[in-house]
């Protein structure tokens, strides 16, 4: 997934290769490898643990209870069917003005929902989407029946076998 330094002075001299980078730099690279952050990405009562991959980065602990939802967290992860996952997306095409709005319905050519669209910057982002679907044609309906084509990546990082 990448680094981020947090240094005082030499920054980029500490990591051979490495650069400086701005803000935007590193939100556009961690959408990229599908890593979210904060309550844009994960709104509290809407993302559950194992959908937004958390457990992927050792977010989730399956010996450690106590904390809310680890019971329906930890049922959900041994019975190895999670359907839904927070996957990266590429829009393809020219974005409305105004960007794609949080919770937009990502469909397939059909017209079926395959997710929901959580968030992004510029042409890359994050979509809720369902496993089974992210292989066909997707896209957002945009104002003036206008439409977006989507691309679906999954990331290198992630586990070949997954529950």
């Amino acid at each position: 997934m990448g680094w981020r330094l947090l240094a005082q002075d030499e920054g980029p001299a500490l990591v051979p290769g490495g650069r400086l980078g701005d803000l935007q730099d590193y939100h556009w690279h961690r959408y990229r490898q599908g890593v979210p952050e904060g309550v844009h990405d994960l709104p509290p009562g809407v993302a559950l643990p194992l959908e937004s991959n958390l457990a992927f980065m050792n977010g989730v602990s399956f010996t450690k209870g106590c904390y809310i939802g680890q019971e329906l967290t930890a049922r959900t992860y041994h019975m190895g069917v999670i359907r839904k996952r927070l996957f990266p997306i590429q829009l393809l095409g020219p974005l409305p003005v105004g960007g794609i709005a949080p919770g937009t319905t990502v469909l397939t050519e059909s017209g079926q929902a395959a997710g929901k669209y959580r968030a992004g910057q510029g042409d890359v982002g994050l979509a809720l989407l369902q496993s089974e679907k992210i292989k066909g044609p997707l896209h957002i309906r945009t104002a003036g029946s206008g439409r977006v084509a989507l691309t679906v990546s999954v990331p290198d990082w992630w586990p070949t076998t997954t529950k």
